[in-house]
């Protein structure tokens, strides 16, 4: 891909302007900033970057000269340059996905891929009435689950610095806006950009399990809790449009909540724990009580109907007369003017109640239930006495809220490893040898303490106690703060039946239960590795064998959720097999409950990048096998993902009409997706099988692999950054196996190799080939949808990675660099040739036009970065890695190229 081939097509004009604009401003900013010589470093490293892509780099006028051997603050200042450049690209970008939806929402008949409308227009051609219509909607439930990501360190500050500049650009984009109120808004961008510029980056300690949770409720707070009423809104609009006179019976059930581990995912996490449990969900409830009280007291404004005017619902008389004596002092605050406006007055005592359930004083609000009556009466009474447009539809929304948020704003999910569980109930059991014994001895004794009542020791050890002390946490959680509190208790590593037993034995001990013996949560596997995901099935099937467990989920509804990891099965076998082993995961665990007659749930655990399951969303769902949606996705998102999904209301309102809109056309039309042949599945076989033996052989099976991979990426410098509360490694060990999915990607990331995403995948194409009828195989990669997405993904790896800039990385292996640079390279070489011979492509991404132009826009400031963070991290680990201000700029660079490649973690 050459730079002068970018083009932007006429309906992209308006963001080619935006990023001229912002450009110039990050120009003029730097010289400001600066200086010239800041300004003139980083022009010549731009076009040197360009220069080198395009093969017409000058000996004398190289890239990596230009940037090496800066001095420490200056090289500083450089990387600061490009990252707010990047800022400022994918400001514009986003600012672009809002204007182009807003295109699609103002042209009648212009259905926007994806959205709500075109979705509606697809039910109905496949014949849904609006009884059926109904029907879906009533099925779907939808929940985004935020997690915790060493990787993104982005301030709040800097996130709020970005929504402002958007809404100026937006702003902008109003044809009568005068010569001064463009100049206004292209000051208030300046102040944004500069004051960006001037904070820091990073913050200035280790990140904390409460900074983590702020950061993931700062897109709840600010941006779903405005976005939810309206995706409500849409939906209804887009039945009234499709369905016409019918669809305005529809009637739009909550289908979307949100959960959170942040503050709950102990796995391989020392810093949470039973009281990082009960704090996170006190700060949850403190949030959206204070939300809710300031959207009152805006009601309360609105609602300013006098009792001499229209006529108000006795009930909400009646509940004034009965706040007016719990809450005297309020009721006589409200002004004597406004005595005779009974839904301001109600309003001001609801305030005073929700006060009280904030202060845990008198008389509370003992659930969201009690609150939501309480609104639901002023709903009533409006649409009881002419107030359909006289704040029904404020009122309205706030009920929107109050369904999906609670008084826990967003559930919170519990992890463990499951070897520390079976650790904790060895020592309570008094059996020394537990973990020797097999998992179906393991599960009858379990069975038989639980039936027994067998108490647990009175002396326990420390790991013991806080085992316990969490479930007695997530028992306070759910009666303080109401059953959706807390999600389900996922045990990560789930290798057999006793696994899931033990949670409910370890309930029990701490009175996690009713009277009748109980237990109330959710209790999901995760399977993680290839060797899980294939056990998946069988480990389901004696779990539902087992009586006593059966019971269990008779009490939750027959539902069983099982949680699919994409980062392990990936790091453990390559991209291509964890994908087919993922895929046939799903159809063998919705086979294997066929007969029992429970709901299988099916919880995806993926990641930000390609090889941690990361991709559109909306396309993997549209790709899931059938009958393995079924009106359900519970899906993680992580890191830059939820800013990138989430950060502006617009963006939002898109991913979630998206994501709604995908697993209606997956439930309602299972077989969309077209052909799906068994000769298929067999070449897929032999890629996986072949793709597997290739990626192993080099990871696992390779002497002194690990050792070229801690040196030819900067997984030292990873290790120690302050942007995550979690270890790199889930248990202590050294190599790969006890090495975490995210620094393992992130660093193969940074260094531009981004082999996980990649390798192993072109020796499995050139195997099948070679085995199968040409035709056939051509046919197989043309047509089915399951391998059309696989390669596109890894058409994406292959596009941000850079096997010249690799290169350099790997010279810091220093002899291993000759032994295994080769390998990598002949693999790339051979997987990029084989996918654009067989997709009948002449370049990477040339069916993504839009990707593509993302890349090339961004590469000639990330190739700059890649080349100073090599020369920094040369330089830090001949100190010994000690030295303070080559670690802030190597910090700096790991932002920057983050920002750059957007999806890296």
């Amino acid at each position: 891909m050459r730079r002068q081939d970018i083009t932007f097509e006429d309906k992209d004009q308006a963001l080619r302007d935006d990023v001229r604009t912002l450009g110039t401003l990050v120009g003029e900013l730097l010289t400001e900033q600066g200086g010239e010589e800041l300004f003139e470093i980083v022009e010549a490293a731009r076009l040197r970057s360009i220069r080198r892509r395009e093969g017409n780099e000058k000996e004398d006028e190289r890239l990596v000269d230009l940037v090496s051997n800066l001095d420490n603050s200056l090289a500083l200042e450089v990387i600061r340059a490009f990252s707010t450049y990047f800022q400022m690209v994918n400001t514009a970008e986003k600012v672009h996905r809002i204007r182009r939806r807003r295109e699609y929402l103002q042209e009648v008949g212009q259905y926007q891929p994806g959205g709500l409308e075109e979705t509606m227009v697809k039910l109905k051609a496949a014949g849904l009435d609006v009884d059926q219509l109904q029907a879906l909607l009533q099925q779907l439930h939808i929940e985004p689950v935020f997690t915790a990501h060493p990787t993104e360190p982005t301030r709040r500050t800097i996130l709020r610095k970005e929504q402002r500049i958007v809404r100026r650009l937006i702003d902008m984009l109003n044809p009568t806006m005068t010569a001064q109120e463009t100049y206004a808004a292209i000051e208030n961008i300046k102040l944004e950009v500069a004051t960006g510029w001037q904070t820091a980056e990073h913050p200035s300690e280790q990140m904390t399990v409460a900074d983590e949770l702020e950061h993931v409720l700062f897109f709840v707070t600010d941006v779903l809790y405005r976005a939810i009423p309206p995706f409500y809104e849409d939906i209804e609009a887009a039945a009234k449009r499709v369905y016409g006179k019918d669809g305005e019976g529809i009637k739009v059930p909550n289908i979307v909540h949100f959960a959170s581990w942040v503050g709950g995912d102990m796995d391989g996490n020392p810093n949470v724990n039973a009281k990082t449990i009960r704090s996170t969900m006190a700060r949850q409830r403190s949030l959206i009580l204070d939300l809710y009280y300031r959207e009152c007291a805006s009601l309360s404004a609105k609602l300013s109907q006098s009792s001499l005017r229209v006529a108000v619902n006795e009930d909400v008389l009646q509940r004034i007369e009965q706040y007016r004596v719990e809450f005297p002092n309020a009721y006589h605050a409200v002004p004597v003017r406004h005595r005779d406006m009974p839904y301001r007055v109600l309003l001001r005592l609801v305030q005073q109640r929700l006060q009280a359930t904030y202060d845990d004083a008198a008389f509370p609000y003992e659930s969201a239930k009690q609150f939501r009556a309480d609104i639901d009466m002023l709903a009533r009474s409006l649409v009881d006495n002419n107030g359909q447009h006289a704040g029904l539809f404020a009122v309205r929304r706030l009920l929107r809220r109050i369904d999906t948020f609670g008084f826990h704003l967003v559930t919170l999910d519990v992890r463990q490893d499951a070897l520390l569980h079976r650790q904790v109930i060895g020592e309570c059991l008094g059996i020394e040898d537990w973990l020797t014994w097999s998992p179906a001895d393991r599960a009858a004794r379990i069975v038989e303490a639980i039936e027994m009542k067998d108490p647990p020791p009175v002396q326990q050890s420390i790991a013991a106690r806080k085992t316990l002390a969490v479930f007695q946490a997530i028992s306070f959680c759910r009666r303080k703060y109401g059953k959706e509190a807390i999600g389900p208790f996922i045990v990560s590593m789930t290798q057999g039946a006793d696994d899931i037993l033990s949670v409910l034995l370890l309930a029990n001990w701490s009175e996690l239960h009713n009277r009748r013996g109980e237990v109330p949560l959710d209790v999901a596997p995760l399977l993680e590795t290839v060797a899980d995901l294939d056990n998946g099935p069988q480990i389901l099937n004696d779990l539902l064998r087992n009586d006593l467990y059966r019971g269990h989920l008779r009490q939750r509804n027959d539902t069983q959720t099982v949680m699919i990891g994409y980062s392990d099965s990936n790091k453990d076998s390559g991209l291509t097999a964890a994908r087919w082993a993922l895929q046939n995961a799903q159809l063998a665990l919705v086979e294997s409950v066929k007969e029992e007659d429970i709901t299988l749930h099916l919880f995806h655990g993926r990641g930000g990048t390609i090889s941690r399951g990361g991709g559109k969303t909306h396309a993997a769902v549209l790709g899931s096998p059938p009958g393995t949606v079924n009106g359900h996705l519970r899906v993680t998102e992580q890191g830059e993902i939820i800013n990138e999904k989430y950060g502006l209301r617009g963006i939002a309102l898109r991913t979630l009409e998206q994501a709604a809109g995908s697993v209606a056309l997956a439930t309602a039309m299972p077989l969309h997706r077209g052909s799906d042949l068994p000769e298929w599945h067999t070449m897929m076989q032999v890629i996986a099988d072949v793709s597997r033996q290739k990626y192993r052989g080099l990871v696992y099976d390779t002497e002194r692999f690990y050792d070229y991979f801690r040196k030819a990426t900067p997984i030292d410098l990873i290790e120690r950054m302050r942007i995550g509360s979690r270890p790199s490694s889930r248990r202590s060990g050294g190599g790969v196996n006890d090495l975490r999915a995210i620094p393992w990607v992130f660093s193969w990331t940074q260094s531009r190799h981004i082999l996980p995403g990649w390798f192993g995948f072109g020796s499995g194409l050139a195997a099948a080939a070679e085995k199968f009828d040409v035709e056939a195989f051509r046919t197989m990669f043309r047509e089915w949808y399951f391998m059309r997405a696989l390669t596109a993904d890894v058409e994406m790896v292959l596009a941000k990675a850079d096997l010249g800039i690799a290169e350099v990385y790997s010279a810091l292996a220093g002899d291993l660099h000759g032994e295994f640079f080769p390998i990598i390279k002949a693999e790339f070489e051979l997987t990029r040739e084989l996918i654009l011979k067989y997709s009948d492509h002449h370049e990477l991404l040339e069916g993504d036009v839009t990707l593509q132009r993302t890349i090339m826009l961004r590469n000639p400031y990330v190739d700059p970065m890649s080349m100073m963070q090599v020369d920094l991290l040369k330089r830090w680990r001949a100190t010994g890695c000690e030295d303070q201000e080559l670690f802030e700029a190597l910090l700096a660079t790991v932002n920057g190229i983050a920002q750059g490649l957007q999806n890296t973690g």
